[in-house]
């Protein structure tokens, strides 16, 4: 696969994109951070964060590159034959950093990994690495996980002891797991003991639309209903019903390229197994994606545009389009004017398994599932197709169409 279209559907860069001048700043501010305090040995931590699409990725990916080239090349003597490691806990991520480092002369594909294996490797050898980089920071778990073979309380704690200097993306507006529950007082009582920095990227990088876009889509994550904006360069559309949704994202896609149909979880659905389970919306009933061992991303092969997407097989990808299906789990309140999350509806367990010590456990649920609506919706670089399976939250949508006009 050629490098633009890898790019295409990622957080990579095309060849003939360049950073934003914030990108460039962080860039220029990670590496010198990271030559000041890899020799006081002191596990200092750099934390990246920013709203989806602002290059959080792409900045770590440029950065880690930069790096492992001053690594391998000597070109650096205080860098020179460091031990870096970037981590992902993001299966479908961890596909495409592999594969670029197939292609690569300066990395390799040991050198990214999964949080858990490189834990209970440093915590077995005793070997301390120079740089860590963890990308989708916020997906680190924060409490043992027999499953996934991490027994200790806190991933982030293990990964900065076992690293001289770490480097974190985090978005605490992605978090879509209790087990991995994340905001900023979590994120503070692990790295303020140590030397650390923030760094703001607040330049928006895939979503095309002007500033109305994106805070429509926040105001909507957040449960107020907006008039819908009427960008000159981004198509944001409301459906009265699935099918001519789908319809349109396979024109998107014949023409444009990367238009697919994602959904929350409020489907019936299972991981593995032969089972196959369905979404619906309205008139359209498309099958759920299916987990695959493959090395191509779910969002890159062709197959797929006649499937929905989760965000599971979608996070942290790029799309041309997106076409969003709200579940039954997403409502209207017509009385207090507000979009609400109907917790008992929402049929990804697993996202609420295990966790006993926040002091509201509901609302800690409901906000998983807006950040997940969060993560949907910031899919599409030029286009957001919306459609709610609850009446009266489509009424209130469309209505909101109205208002516009």
């Amino acid at each position: 696969m050629s490098s633009e279209s890898l790019a295409a559907a990622t957080f990579l860069l095309t060849d003939a994109e360049k950073f934003s001048p914030d990108q460039e700043h962080l860039t220029q501010a990670l590496l010198a951070f990271i030559r000041t305090h890899l020799p006081r040995r002191d596990h200092a931590v750099f934390v990246i964060t920013g709203d989806a699409g602002t290059g959080k990725s792409a900045a770590l990916a440029q950065a880690f590159t930069q790096l492992q080239t001053m690594a391998r090349n000597r070109a650096d003597g205080l860098l020179a034959g460091t031990r870096n490691t970037l981590l992902v806990n993001h299966q479908e991520m961890l596909k495409i950093y592999q594969e670029v480092a197939g292609a690569s002369t300066v990395l390799h594909k040991k050198d990214f990994q999964k949080p858990t294996p490189f834990i209970n490797a440093a915590a077995r050898t005793g070997i301390m690495n120079d740089v860590t980089f963890v990308d989708e920071g916020h997906l680190l778990l924060t409490q043992p996980d027999r499953y996934n073979r991490f027994n200790q309380d806190n991933q982030l704690a293990e990964i900065i002891r076992r690293s001289w200097v770490t480097v974190l993306v985090f978005d605490p507006h992605q978090v879509l797991k209790l087990k991995s529950y994340w905001d900023w007082p979590r994120l503070h009582q692990v790295i303020d003991q140590r030397p650390h920095t923030v760094f703001d990227l607040d330049t928006q990088f895939r979503v095309a639309g002007d500033a109305a876009v994106h805070d429509w889509i926040n105001a909507f994550t957040a449960g107020q209903i907006k008039p819908l904006p009427a960008p000159s360069d981004y198509d944001l559309r409301i459906f009265a019903d699935g099918t001519p949704l789908y319809q349109l994202i396979e024109q998107r896609d014949a023409t444009a390229g990367l238009a697919r149909v994602l959904a929350t979880a409020d489907f019936p659905f299972t991981v593995f197994g032969p089972e196959q389970w369905y979404v619906t919306a309205g008139t359209l009933r498309l099958p759920w994606d299916k987990f695959s061992m493959t090395a191509t991303p779910w969002a890159q092969r062709p197959e797929t545009l006649h499937e929905v997407g989760s965000i599971y097989t979608i996070q942290g990808f790029d799309l041309n389009y997106a076409g969003v299906i709200l579940g039954p789990s997403v409502g209207y309140d017509p009385v207090a004017h507000r979009v609400t999350m109907d917790i008992a509806q929402y049929q990804d367990q697993e996202a609420f398994k295990n966790r006993d010590d926040l002091p509201d456990l509901a609302a800690a649920k409901a906000q998983i599932m807006r950040n997940a609506i969060n993560v949907l919706c910031k899919r599409g670089r030029h286009g957001l197709y919306l459609y709610a399976v609850d009446p009266i939250l489509r009424r209130a949508l469309l209505s909101a169409v109205h208002e516009k006009e």
